[in-house]
């Protein structure tokens, strides 16, 4: 497995990168796509208080050590894959023995999640009469974009100060 996890994008931004760039990476690594993932955490890089998303991106390559051999590739590979989503990018690789990864496959479930393999959902509700209060919270049927127009304050005493 090969987890490639980029800081300082957007998680979006990663995910069409993971698109763009698996099947090139699997076969410079010569593995099945299956064994490359991304990985976008939700955060921001800071350099002295300020932040540098997109500015400076950091990536870490967890892989096994028989492939570090190919490191070089892959660096240019990722470095310029990123392209101009990322001003300046810096790539840390981190290896690790086979006899330190386990895995868990539930064959009840598909290994990943594709397009194919989802089911789209759809709440129905058999009974859109089922309330006419307008104050009712059941949200099937009321907009919850709707503007409260009421008064906010009521019930709550204010002094001349207003607090």
């Amino acid at each position: 497995m090969i987890t490639v996890t980029i800081y300082g994008l957007d998680q979006f931004v990663v995910g069409r990168l993971s698109q763009e760039m698996t099947p090139s990476l699997a076969r410079l690594y010569e593995v099945d796509e299956d064994e490359i993932n991304f990985v976008a955490p939700e955060n921001m890089v800071f350099h002295k208080g300020v932040e540098q998303t997109s500015w400076n991106v950091i990536v870490h390559v967890n892989a096994p050590m028989k492939v570090s051999v190919l490191q070089d590739d892959v660096a240019r590979f990722i470095l310029t894959s990123i392209g101009d989503v990322g001003i300046h990018k810096t790539i840390e690789f981190y290896y690790y023995s086979q006899d330190n990864r386990y895995t868990k496959y539930n064959d009840d479930y598909p290994r990943y999640i594709t397009e194919e393999n989802t089911v789209g959902y759809e709440e129905e509700y058999e009974d859109d009469d089922e309330c006419d209060d307008e104050d009712c919270d059941c949200h099937h049927h009321h907009d919850e974009d709707e503007l409260f127009t009421g008064d906010i304050f009521e019930g709550i005493d204010l002094d001349k100060k207003g607090r």
